[in-house]
């Protein structure tokens, strides 16, 4: 993949996101052990890891879906470890989810709509007096839809049935509808799932430039290295709810300790003594 990032973050950038020793079990499975990371405004930020290490269980505690039992989140310099899933999402997060959530049997611009819920004021009031107030705030609303289908070069499907759609679209669909919620930070569940090669490359292009043209901190869940090393900036990794490296990209995923996690002992032993003759 040829697409690289092109805004480095500086230690100066403030801080949008702390994780600090979190921890989170379920029934007898702890799974997060005492991570801790931040994120610093205008970063993409990779979190990567071999499956059930805990990277969307912490994505999870984060957004409020699950309460961590141990630790802290601060989001914007504000401690939201025990705010419900909503009262974040106002607080300037939006998600998308590794298994795809859009709404079948609603057309494509109808599901981007459904992501500006949180901007929409509904009441007995307002829909009395529509032409006055309601409509307004409507109009405005599809002003900004219509804005990010147009950045995310939707236009030839906005009124397909948005199953009707390949996977690579709905992909991009469902990244719509996190963006027109205008969020400050922005958390991907494995946005290329699935995906061939070029509509990796397109993905890849549209984060960056929601990062560089619409001012978004991002941190995403990727399972393909190639992308990961193309368009993150820093990266944690976790290995059974631990992190076992961080760091740039390409040195943290070169650690023994994260070969060894995602090849198991032996065979990073095979490797290792290959390398060596």
């Amino acid at each position: 993949m040829s697409t690289s990032p092109t805004m480095m973050p500086t230690p100066q950038k403030p801080i949008v996101l702390t994780c600090h020793d979190i921890e989170r079990s379920f029934g007898g499975l702890k799974a997060l052990k005492g991570v801790s990371l931040n994120v610093h405004e205008g970063e993409i930020f990779g979190l990567v890891g071999p499956n059930g290490s805990g990277k969307t269980t912490l994505v999870n505690v984060v957004t409020g879906f699950y309460p961590p039992n141990q630790g802290t989140i601060t989001l914007f310099g504000e401690n939201i470890t025990h705010i419900e899933p909503h009262q974040i999402a106002r607080r300037g997060i939006a998600r998308t989810f590794q298994n795809l959530a859009l709404f079948k049997g609603m057309s494509v611009l109808d599901n981007i709509l459904i992501g500006r819920h949180i901007h929409m004021h509904p009441s007995a009031l307002g829909s009395f007096f529509y032409w006055w107030g309601a409509q307004k705030e409507e109009l405005a609303n599809r002003r900004i839809v219509e804005e990010i289908i147009e950045f995310m070069q939707l236009q030839d499907i906005r009124d397909e049935p948005v199953e009707a759609v390949p996977l690579g679209l709905q992909k991009r669909v469902e990244l719509a509808r996190a963006l027109v919620a205008e969020p400050r930070f922005l958390i991907l569940d494995e946005p290329m799932a699935g995906m061939n090669q070029e509509e990796k490359e397109y993905i890849a292009r549209f984060i960056l430039d929601a990062r560089e043209e619409r001012g978004v901190t991002i941190l995403i869940i990727e399972h393909h290295m190639d992308v990961v090393t193309a368009i993150c900036d820093r990266i944690v990794v976790l290995s059974y709810g631990e992190i076992i490296a961080e760091g740039e990209p390409r040195q943290a995923i070169s650690q023994p300790q994260v070969i060894k996690a995602y090849i198991g002992e032996r065979a990073a032993q095979r490797q290792m003594k290959g390398a060596a003759i």
